[in-house]
């Protein structure tokens, strides 16, 4: 199978299993709010997969060996899975506040949150643009190196920022204020998940200890 038809089934099986997670909740498909962030999502991901097809094909194939399984450290394992817990709480709670009515969001603000899910998928695609060893698990490539340049100038794990950007645009796109609390379990899981990578990280990669004295901030430049 071709890098670019498993990139494209992955995708494709992505946005299935985000539409089940948002319209069986709410049980209904009058929910624009939805479509429209699906219509986000899958916009901005297609966009990012066909630059890396032209323009970094590795990065991609990274990309794609990703889930608990992938993960050679047990701790990432455990992690994985309560990273993919959360990211199914966030959609599915949100829905279901949408399917009862718990908290009415206008319409400007659903469009603030498709905004924000844009914006945090376009940090992520400077992330790939700056790094090609952005493995969706972790591990240390042959010819890896330190990148301390772009975003990484600023924070440790940039990609990990526009991620939680992203992600905090879901509920309030899917017009959920409640939603907005699943978000703090998805938060503890990152750090968690930073913070054993560091570790190991600062093990095995020449320099990156070096790199976490140059540059002190894991998430929040000036603040963490």
């Amino acid at each position: 199978m071709t890098l670019n038809k498993k990139a494209s089934l992955g995708l494709a099986w992505l946005i299935v299993v985000m539409a089940a997670m948002t319209f069986l909740p709410a049980w209904t498909l009058d929910y624009w709010q939805a479509w429209v962030l699906l219509a986000v999502f899958f916009a901005c991901t297609v966009a990012i997969d066909l630059y890396l097809v032209k323009n970094d094909p590795k990065l991609l194939e990274r990309r794609l060996k990703a889930g608990p399984g992938s993960e050679p450290e047990k701790s990432q394992k455990i992690i994985q899975v309560m990273a993919m817990v959360a990211f199914v709480a966030i959609f599915v709670f949100s829905a279901l506040d949408h399917r009862f009515g718990w908290s009415p969001v206008p319409p400007y603000v659903c469009v603030l949150g498709d905004v924000l899910v844009a914006l945090g998928l376009y940090l992520v695609f400077l992330v790939f643009k700056e790094n090609t060893f952005t493995s969706a698990i972790i591990e240390i490539d042959d010819e890896q190196r330190v990148i301390s340049t772009g975003p990484y100038a600023l924070v440790r794990h940039p990609m990990y920022v526009g991620a939680l950007v992203m992600l905090i645009g879901v509920p309030l796109a899917l017009g959920s204020w409640w939603g907005l609390i699943t978000i703090v379990p998805m938060v503890l899981v990152l750090v968690a998940r930073l913070l054993d990578e560091e570790k190991f990280l600062a093990k095995n990669l020449a320099g990156y200890s070096e790199y976490q004295s140059k540059v002190r901030y894991h998430l929040l430049p000036l603040i963490w």
